[in-house]
């Protein structure tokens, strides 16, 4: 072998063993930042006016009660003034509304309730009177009402106010196709265990299976239509009514009770 080839030879044999193996190490990314935390928003500030109603409500201050969930004005607070307001009108409970007369010669329940703009049935209720007879000097315990009706066709509730507040509110069953009038309206009548009169001017009394009044009618100032009571319950809450406001009997029957003739009652979609 040429001097010169074995020379290159020997050369190119070094170059390899100094080749050292290279390994290409992929980028490391960069952390990410840790997620921040959103802080949990703060709670609602407590209203213990509602327990301080509650705890009225046990010792039988009720006017008390009353007046402190009305300041409230919450769904809590209405279904606890259903209540509370039924048993204030419906008993001698003292209230600010309520007047003590006692009884002179002449006085009838019939000129009592004129007087003070209320009914003779709610003389009776909250006085434990079983009939019209009242005695010289008796002490009648009576609830000046300022009572007016909404009633919702888009919601089918009636909801009662006194003196422009909440007082209650009822389920109700409204005239199909929208046939409920609107506009302000007021109570005409009141008749227990009505008849029913008939498109086609038959009189249906009651107690036939085909009055459909129920107990107790309230009628307003637009011919043909009023609030009343009905048989079937699952109308109440929809639109099935020929156009009357519908409500359970024993909800009609306690409406009759506490809203006197010329009580306004406004009616809108």
């Amino acid at each position: 072998m040429n001097d010169w080839l074995f020379l290159a030879l020997v050369a190119l044999l070094l170059m390899g063993c100094d080749r050292t193996p290279t390994t290409t190490t992929p980028p490391v990314a960069p952390p990410e930042p840790p997620t921040a935390i959103a802080p949990p928003p703060p709670a609602p500030p407590v209203d213990d006016r509602l327990a301080q109603a509650l705890a009225l409500k046990r010792d039988g201050k009720l006017a008390d009660a009353r007046a402190l969930l009305q300041e409230i004005a919450t769904d809590d607070a209405y279904q606890l003034l259903n209540d509370i307001n039924t048993q204030i009108v419906m008993t001698a409970t003292p209230a600010p509304q309520k007047v003590d007369h006692t009884i002179v010669t002449g006085d009838t329940l019939g000129k009592l309730a004129a007087k003070y703009g209320t009914t003779i049935e709610l003389i009776q209720k909250a006085n434990n009177l079983a009939g019209n007879k009242i005695r010289l000097g008796d002490r009648l315990r009576i609830y000046q009402g300022q009572f007016a009706v909404e009633v919702s066709k888009t919601a089918n509730t009636l909801t009662v106010t006194d003196a422009g507040k909440y007082f209650k509110r009822y389920r109700v069953g409204t005239g199909e196709f929208s046939k409920t009038p609107t506009g302000e309206f007021k109570i005409t009548t009141r008749v227990a265990n009505p008849p029913w009169y008939r498109g086609d001017g038959k009189t249906i009394p009651f107690g036939d299976p085909e009055n459909i009044l129920g107990t107790h009618w309230l009628g307003l100032d637009v011919r043909g239509y009023g609030l009343h009571g009905t048989w079937e319950t699952n109308s109440i809450g929809k639109q099935a009514s020929a156009g009357c406001v519908r409500l359970l009997n024993n909800d009609i029957a306690e409406l009759y009770t506490i809203l006197p003739v010329g009580t306004p009652v406004r009616i809108h979609d």
